[in-house]
């Protein structure tokens, strides 16, 4: 082997190692890359896993805000307005003897809708909303031929709005005028009158008797006498029952200063402001108090849409009547009355339904009572709280309308109490629900124009039921599937029962028509 051949050996052995020291180095670098994206993915598991617990933590603390405010006001407000800290029983006693705490917050649905993923579920009602417009037009045209999209039953349900609205002003005016200057003639003679039972009884018969005829009588005889459309006679009994409930609120609220405060010589004794009670009348809360926490100004674009959604919760509602429960209820061909069609009906209706109940409580409780809150910069927007979690009934019932929960509190169930010597809980509360099933049985039978206790039996007996037995102390996510299928059965029943009485209403004659017959 000459000198030249082993030189070229070596160069052939040194560049194989060469070449199987670079794949080892490929490989190795591969598995580098490999065990970096590993560890990558990791990172972006973690990070991921901490942005869910971001959001879930924020939900949770508004939610905690909620709750916390709405029970009770902050320590370092009680000791600023007491002059000293108090403890937790005192601040309870303070707050039971000095009622409702107004608070500024923002309602909840405004808060939730910040997270993307709530507002997601927001967005699936406008499309079900456009879907229903587009099966109404698809219908129309295959039936007629042409692009039909009428509003004929919103046109009829709010018909004679004339008679609305001077029905309404003759109230407003009453509510404005009235209660306010007979408390305050009241109040002016009441420290110097020799009989103060006899002065309290007198304005108080004179004031029953007028507010009978004026908040009691007056708007029945409208709704019936002029047979108002159903939407309008809803305006004026619901304004109707609203005007009272303010009404006690002002005299319940501002009568016990009067009596406590004597007024020195000379003096008038202090009585609230004329533009105080007129503000009362407007702003969305049920209880009175001279001052509220206000907000700077007006978002008018915060009012603009939040009107835009009350006319689209208008318009859903239509669609809910025309796609799925008119045609069910009047169908073209009579068809025999049997347990197989009244289950069938039940079920069908559990759908529209739920759907009418949350559209009610979004463009009431929500949209409606928010813009009257922006339009007069009323801070508290506590009109609800989040009653869709509730594993109770009388969670539920807390926290559905805290506007006239709180009034019913206040008004009646703590006043009962207060009366009783704090000894009849459950018939305080029995007492409240009876009540407000009346009320909520009134209004409907009122705007309706038939009497069927449905609603009634629903809520006084079955909802006093449920709130004794389903308490608070039922905290499993069960019992919130229970409390939901309930909901969703319960409004079945009722959409069922009241469509099925209104066509009855309207297509069988009474039993005297029968015999003249």
């Amino acid at each position: 082997m000459t000198s030249s051949e082993a030189s070229n050996g070596k160069w052939h052995r040194k560049t194989k190692t060469r070449q199987q020291e670079s794949k080892s180095d490929q490989a190795k670098s591969h598995e580098n890359m490999q065990e970096d994206l590993v560890e990558w993915e990791k990172y972006m598991k973690k990070v991921k896993g901490k942005v869910l617990e971001q959001v879930q933590d924020h939900l949770r603390d508004i939610l905690d805000k909620a709750l916390t405010e709405s029970i009770e006001p902050p320590a370092h407000l009680k000791s600023a307005l007491n002059g000293k800290t108090t403890t937790k029983e005192s601040s309870r006693s303070q707050r039971k003897d000095d009622g409702k705490v107004f608070l500024e917050r923002a309602s909840l649905l405004d808060d939730l809708f910040e997270i993307s993923h709530i507002r997601t579920i927001y967005h699936m009602f406008i499309a079900v909303l456009l879907i229903f417009c587009l099966s109404t037009l698809a219908v129309d045209y295959i039936d007629q031929g042409r692009l039909v999209l009428e509003f004929d039953l919103l046109f009829y349900a709010f018909g004679k709005l004339g008679t609305v609205t001077w029905a309404w002003l003759a109230m407003f005016i009453y509510t404005l005028v009235v209660p306010y200057f007979i408390l305050e003639f009241w109040g002016s003679l009441y420290h110097k009158f020799p009989s103060k039972l006899g002065l309290t009884l007198g304005a108080g018969l004179i004031f029953t008797t007028i507010q009978t005829c004026v908040l009691g009588l007056f708007p029945i005889y409208t709704v019936v006498h002029h047979q108002l459309p159903p939407a309008s006679r809803f305006i004026v009994i619901l304004e109707q029952i609203r005007f009272l409930m303010k009404t006690y609120s002002f005299i319940r609220e501002t009568a016990p200063v009067i009596l406590k405060n004597t007024p020195k010589e000379g003096e008038n004794p202090r009585f609230p402001t004329f533009s105080s009670y007129l503000y009362f009348l407007f702003c969305p809360t049920l209880i009175y108090r001279e001052f509220y926490p206000r907000n700077r100004q007006i978002r008018w674009k915060y009012v603009a849409v939040t009107l835009g959604k009350i006319f689209g919760c208008l318009f859903y509602g239509y669609f809910i009547l025309v796609r799925l429960c008119i045609p069910v209820f009047r169908p073209e061909t009579n068809q025999p009355f049997s347990k197989r069609t009244m289950v069938l009906a039940v079920f069908h209706s559990i759908l529209p339904g739920i759907m009418l109940l949350l559209l009610c409580f979004f463009a009431f409780l929500h949209c409606w009572l928010n813009l009257f809150g922006e339009l007069l910069r009323f801070a508290d927007r506590m009109f609800y709280k989040d009653w869709w979690n509730s594993t109770s009934f009388a969670n539920y019932y807390r926290t559905w309308n805290v506007v006239v929960h709180d009034w019913l509190y206040y008004y009646g169930y703590r006043d009962f109490l207060w009366l009783s010597n704090r000894r009849f809980r459950a018939a305080a509360m029995l007492s409240v629900f009876i009540v407000s099933a009346v009320v909520h049985e009134y209004a409907l039978a009122m705007g309706f124009g038939f009497f069927y206790p449905v609603m009634f039996c629903l809520f006084a007996v079955f909802g006093v039921a449920f709130n004794f037995t389903m308490t608070d102390k039922r905290q499993s996510p069960v019992f919130n599937v229970i409390m939901w299928a309930c909901l969703f059965l319960g409004q079945g029943v009722q959409v069922c029962l009241y469509c099925q009485e209104w066509y009855a209403q309207i297509h069988c004659p009474p039993a005297g028509d029968i015999k003249e017959r």
